[in-house]
């Protein structure tokens, strides 16, 4: 367990029905904590280290929002090829049982969080009735295949009925903007864009228009916390 002065980390083992467990790590609010909390998981490249990751469960945690980030299970193996989504989907429901054990009565809410693949697994099961999270945030969709604006991931997008909070990008190659905007344009939850002008998909940005990595995390980071804030309030 370690801790920075204004939230606590802890490494904890995640137990999955059938499977090895896999690994999370628990970031704590040092102070008092409110009735929600979040559960952020990592995209198909990175695992649950990836520091936006760790930016945002960092600042969630200081706000008073408890946080889980965890790995799927072909990260904590190792591997670099990605789970199918069925086993994808199993590691979700794994962290979120038991984030809702560990934290028992503390929390009545929890909001599920994640990256590129990360996000687009919980919406999933969001939408098919799968996951009991009261808010979705998207650091990053991936509305669509690079180079193929056509065929998009968005049937299961009008389903969800929870609100949405999207981050996407200028330069997104997985997630044009214009339809990005056409799509929340027909879905009928409530949901919010907010724009990271120059960032790809992983919200690096270019030389001509250079922000740092962090400077950009943190900014996402705090509108994260102050979306959730107006919702719990």
């Amino acid at each position: 367990m370690s801790g920075n002065g204004q939230v606590v980390r802890e490494k904890v083992s995640i137990a999955v029905s059938g499977r090895p467990a896999t690994s999370g790590v628990l970031t704590l609010p040092s102070g008092s904590m409110k009735r929600t909390g979040a559960i952020v998981a990592h995209g198909a490249g990175n695992d649950m280290e990836a520091p936006l990751l760790v930016a945002v469960s960092d600042a969630l945690a200081a706000s008073g929002y408890p946080a889980l980030r965890f790995n799927f299970f072909y990260r904590e193996s190792g591997r670099q090829a990605q789970d199918k989504d069925e086993v994808l989907a199993q590691a979700w429901g794994a962290a979120a049982a038991f984030f809702r054990e560990r934290l028992g009565g503390q929390i009545d809410s929890w909001v599920a969080a994640g990256k590129s693949m990360g996000g687009r697994i919980a919406s999933q099961m969001a939408a098919d009735g799968l996951l009991d999270a009261s808010r979705l945030v998207f650091l990053g969709y991936p509305l669509h295949h690079p180079g193929n604006k056509e065929k998009l991931r968005d049937a299961h997008l009008y389903r969800i009925i929870v609100p949405m909070l999207f981050f996407a990008g200028t330069r997104d190659r997985l997630c044009d903007l214009e339809r990005l905007r056409s799509v929340l344009g027909r879905i009928k939850a409530p949901w919010s864009l907010h724009v990271i002008e120059g960032g790809d998909h992983s919200f690096h940005t270019p030389k001509s228009a250079y922000v740092p990595d962090a400077e950009t995390y943190a900014r996402i980071a705090a509108e994260a916390v102050e979306w959730l804030s107006e919702k719990t309030k």
